[in-house]
């Protein structure tokens, strides 16, 4: 069943702070985590990254939420989580809603060239909005080991990059995925999967 989409709305959380209490009991009833911790992570929210999104409808219920956080090793991406929908609203495809909103929000607010999102057991969910897998990538620091070349990349004693990047060109794709590694000690190694899109 699809939902109307012309009753739905998605907004800043940090210009709505009346649903901060909300938005942190629908993401917690999802992965569960200290109150004051998921309060301290939706309290960050501001106009540049990380950002809150929040969908609400037109009696102004939360439906559901997701955040977009900055990658510092590719700065032409943002990397979107804790994207969830109340467990009541599911199955009327406002999670694809959602996502096609966060998508616009990143392309013509935000300005960014792609986008990332690492999930466990949406992976058909993401590759029918068009993501695919790429190799993990870290929101944390100032660079990581795998992390992608960019356009402004000017790193002292970096080994120059061989392909002709041609200024604004798109942003280059991921690295390739590395190779599975599914068996540690005879025990299954579970992993996320890391996905992108290009905009």
């Amino acid at each position: 069943m699809k939902m109307e989409t012309q009753n739905l709305q998605v907004v800043r959380l940090h210009e709505n702070p009346h649903y901060l209490k909300a938005c942190c009991e629908l993401i917690n009833d999802e992965w569960p985590r200290s109150e004051t911790a998921r309060m301290m992570s939706l309290q960050a929210s501001c106009n540049h990254l990380p950002t809150s999104l929040i969908l609400i409808d037109d009696m102004k219920r939360l439906l559901g939420h997701c955040k977009l956080t900055a990658i510092p090793s590719i700065p032409e991406s943002c990397f979107i989580e804790t994207v969830v929908i109340s467990k009541s609203m599911r199955g009327k495809r406002l999670g694809s809603y959602l996502m096609r909103q966060v998508e616009e929000y990143c392309k013509n607010i935000l300005k960014l060239k792609m986008l990332h999102l690492s999930t466990k057991g949406q992976e058909n969910f993401y590759a029918k909005l068009g993501y695919e897998n790429c190799a993990p990538v870290s929101i944390y620091g100032v660079r990581s080991f795998n992390s992608v070349p960019t356009i402004s990349d000017k790193i002292p004693n970096q080994v120059p990059v061989i392909n002709n990047i041609v200024e604004g060109a798109p942003p280059p794709p991921p690295p390739p995925m590395p190779k599975p590694e599914t068996m540690v000690n005879n025990t299954l190694k579970s992993t996320k999967t890391f996905m992108f899109k290009y905009l």
